[in-house]
């Protein structure tokens, strides 16, 4: 019963947030530049966070980030309200991040899982560890199809449900992913936690 409470609430959030942007976009579009500044505000974390896990660097953030608010403050007037705005504006970011990797001529930003797997078993322990930097490399070594799905759900909190309307497959096809993107990071994080629990 409460999962079912739990899970009504996030659609009612959600409903609440398309509400919301649906607003301001109409607003900004009949002129009121204040607008946009708020839907900016309302989004601005998510972008930034799915641009540092795709790029794995967080050097470059806030000029990505800059670029991607750019591009929708010039496309927002082409917006037909026939998707969430956050679909829409998600896809812009992965297409910057492309475009990003494309200009500096990098052919993949994921090294071959086994590889990923060797470098974090031979790294060792010292006490200036960065946990948190281990997971974070880790996640950006998934293949893309499913990074992206996981950082939705685990990091963005979306439901199974939005992560499918946002990449245009079926819930399973989420599901399987975000399993076997789980699957994959335990695989790579096993021999490091091994070497920790000594």
């Amino acid at each position: 019963m409460s999962s079912k409470n739990s899970e009504v609430n996030k659609k009612d959030k959600s409903a609440e947030q398309e509400d919301k942007d649906f607003i301001l976009i109409r607003e900004f579009i009949d002129g009121n530049q204040g607008a946009f500044e708020k839907l900016m505000m309302l989004h601005k974390d998510k972008v930034r966070n799915l641009i540092f896990l795709t790029l794995s660097d967080g050097e470059f953030v806030d000029d990505i980030s800059q670029d991607v608010f750019i591009s929708v403050y010039k496309k927002l007037h082409e917006f037909r309200f026939e998707s969430k705005f956050s679909t829409w504006l998600f896809r812009i970011t992965v297409n910057k991040c492309r475009d990003y990797l494309r200009k500096k001529r990098v052919r993949s930003i994921f090294v071959p899982i086994k590889d990923s797997h060797e470098n974090i078993r031979s790294t060792g322990i010292h006490e200036d560890i960065d946990i948190p930097g281990l997971v974070r490399k880790a996640i950006a070594r998934l293949p893309d199809k499913l990074k992206v799905p996981l950082v939705y759900r685990d990091i963005d909190g979306f439901s199974y449900n939005e992560i499918a309307e946002k990449l245009g497959c079926e819930v399973g096809t989420v599901k399987s992913r975000i399993f076997r993107a789980r699957e994959t990071l335990k695989a790579l994080l096993e021999p490091y936690q091994k070497e920790m629990n000594r």
